[in-house]
Parts: C-alpha cells; structure tokens; sequence
C-alpha cells in the first residue's frame, strides 16, 4: 500500500492553442511552485502536444507560452510525467522541449497519479 503524497498533481489533457487551458495549468504550476508546494505535472490525451518540441504557434497569430515551460526547473517542478499511449496514439516521437520528462505506460501513469491528494484537470 502507498501512502498518498501532500501534492498537487496538474492533469494536462488538452492541446496547447486549442484553449488556454494549457497555459492556465501552467500558471498555476508556477504559482504553486513559487510556495515551494510539491507539484507534478502529467500530460495525456491531446495534452501530450504541449511538451512537443519545434511548434510554431506564431504561424496561427498565438502567443507561445511553451517557452515558459523552461522555468519548470527554478520552481523545483522536476515531477514531470507524459503517458506513453497518448504519443503513440498520436504518433509522436519522443521529442520535448524539456528536460527529465518521464514517459510511463498506463498503468504506470495512473499510479502516480494516484499518489496525490489533489488533481487539477485541465
């Protein structure tokens, strides 16, 4: 038996210039990061499109927030995990943006997931 986690886990399930849902989830990644609150990110679904590297969001008149995703690492956000069956579901090859992106089956996935008490759905 695991014992749950007091941290917020940011559930990314939509794709970054669809809505702002992407960069909201973000925003709030840092925030809470910025409290030194434990904070995980995970991305599935369509939402896997937001660690994709070499997107071009200018070429649709869109603000790249993408970038900022590189401030993960001055917030102590290191807890980043993408589901292995949404890039391949969307033939994506393993190719972000970031650093220490954990890619996990499933399974996989949804434990850690599990392990926190509070889930943010964006």
């Amino acid at each position: 038996m695991t014992t749950k986690t007091k941290s917020l886990a940011i559930l990314n399930s939509t794709a970054p210039f669809s809505k702002t849902n992407g960069k909201d989830a973000l925003d709030i990644a840092l925030i809470f990061g910025s409290y030194e609150q434990p904070t995980s990110l995970f991305f599935q679904a369509d939402g896997v499109w937001q660690l994709i590297d070499n997107q071009n969001p200018e070429a649709i008149k869109v603000k790249n927030y993408l970038k900022t995703f590189s401030a993960l690492e001055f917030y102590d956000i290191e807890n980043i995990y993408i589901c292995r069956n949404s890039l391949k579901e969307r033939k994506l090859a393993e190719n972000f943006h970031i650093d220490n992106v954990q890619i996990l089956n499933a399974e996989d996935f949804s434990e850690k997931l599990s392990q926190h008490q509070v889930i943010l759905r964006f």
